[in-house]
């Protein structure tokens, strides 16, 4: 799964709760940067082998400390708790429902990955590996992962009030991910080694982070000072 997970993101931000989406595209990807540092050390384990799978190239036969049931639960608890002292630290809102709904949004990564992924997801350590295997069904998993990012982006259209011209983008930025995933799906290409694979991981989710803090600032100007 791939930008499926941001569905989650776009989909839990609201007017209500006021994370950022920024906070939540960090979220829903927070164990594969978890993932990609681990990798980059040397202590989780990954191969990029073409064809692998029908929609991925990604082995990742050894990432317990990341992608267990059972860490990624203990992640998501810790997302949870870190969330109050982030608010006091940028002076943003918080509430223990934000908080709640951050640990979730981290967890979700790994359900939607239980989707995608062969049986490569231990429950604890490196054993009792499950995965649904999606990712051996080109078509079908490409489908999935846009009809999340479509819907995660109505409804973030839908329940947040925005000017004109942050809808376009939100939508500018949906069609940018689509065709990411095209490429990612589609594309043939030749297999990096692990160490740039993880590397490439932390560039592009990262962009994504701040194209996320940069699409909530449009906008917000002309609506706190209309003059």
């Amino acid at each position: 799964m791939f930008v499926g997970h941001y569905s989650v993101a776009f989909a839990a931000r609201t007017e209500k709760n006021k994370i950022p989406l920024w906070v939540l595209f960090v979220a829903v990807q927070f164990l594969d940067y978890i993932w990609a540092t681990l990798v980059l050390l040397g202590i989780e384990k990954l191969r990029v082998i073409k064809d692998f799978t029908a929609g991925s190239m990604l082995d990742s036969y050894f990432h317990p400390y990341s992608h267990s049931l059972i860490t990624a639960i203990a992640w998501s608890v810790l997302a949870a708790l870190v969330y109050k002292p982030l608010c006091s630290w940028l002076g943003y809102t918080y509430t223990k429902s934000a908080a709640l709904i951050v640990g979730v949004a981290v967890f979700s990564h790994w359900i939607l990955d239980l989707i995608a992924h062969p049986r490569d997801l231990p429950i604890y350590d490196n054993t009792w590996k499950v995965g649904f295997g999606l990712w051996n069904y080109r078509a079908p998993e490409f489908a999935l992962e846009i009809a999340l990012l479509a819907g995660g982006i109505i409804l973030y259209l839908t329940r947040n009030l925005m000017p004109a011209s942050r809808k376009v983008a939100a939508i500018v930025f949906g069609v940018g991910l689509t065709i990411i995933q095209i490429g990612d799906t589609y594309v043939p290409r030749e297999a990096l080694t692990d160490k740039a694979t993880a590397m490439g991981v932390w560039i592009f989710y990262t962009l994504f982070v701040v194209i996320g803090f940069f699409l909530e600032k449009m906008g917000r100007r002309r609506q706190t000072n209309p003059s």
